[in-house]
């Protein structure tokens, strides 16, 4: 039989154990440029690990439909990565804690318009996964000579639903 987890709403306190909500939600921390611009400071935890560096590179992904079928998470055990869409449209973001090495049972969160996300390093997710096309995201993550992927296939794909 196969599993089903039901969609959550990407929210601060929700995805804190997984990483940092990118968004420019509530007043700004300063007002820059002649008074402006509203600048929300240092939102996300970088980490990019010893000989890494960061870098910011463009994803274009397919548009996937609900329901999803959850088949392998992966991880980067030696860096952080941060999701910012390109475009006003949510995404699925797929998220587990660590179970002795492997991943514990998957969380699913869809984001707002304008929010994007930053997955702290070694941190369980699945694959880049916009709702809506063109999936277009800036993406900053680490840079290096070492190997920064781990992948995890499900032996039961898990279904991912929206929430009724």
């Amino acid at each position: 039989m196969t599993e089903t987890i039901r969609i959550e709403p990407l929210t601060r306190d929700a995805f804190a154990p997984f990483g940092d909500v990118l968004d420019a939600s509530g007043d700004p921390d300063r007002i820059i440029n002649q008074g402006l611009c509203g600048r929300y400071h240092d939102r996300a935890r970088m980490d990019f690990g010893p000989g890494g560096r960061a870098g910011i590179s463009i994803f274009k992904a397919e548009a996937r439909a609900l329901p999803y079928q959850l088949d392998m998470v992966e991880r980067h055990p030696d860096g952080s990565q941060a999701f910012v869409p390109m475009s006003m449209d949510p995404f699925l973001v797929i998220v587990a804690p660590d179970d002795g090495g492997v991943p514990g049972r998957p969380r699913a969160f869809v984001t707002a318009a304008g929010q994007g996300i930053n997955l702290l390093r070694n941190t369980w997710h699945g694959v880049l996964t916009p709702l809506a096309a063109p999936g277009i995201f800036a993406v900053i993550d680490r840079i290096g000579g070492t190997p920064n992927l781990e992948e995890y296939w499900l032996t039961t794909p898990i279904t991912v639903a929206p929430n009724p």
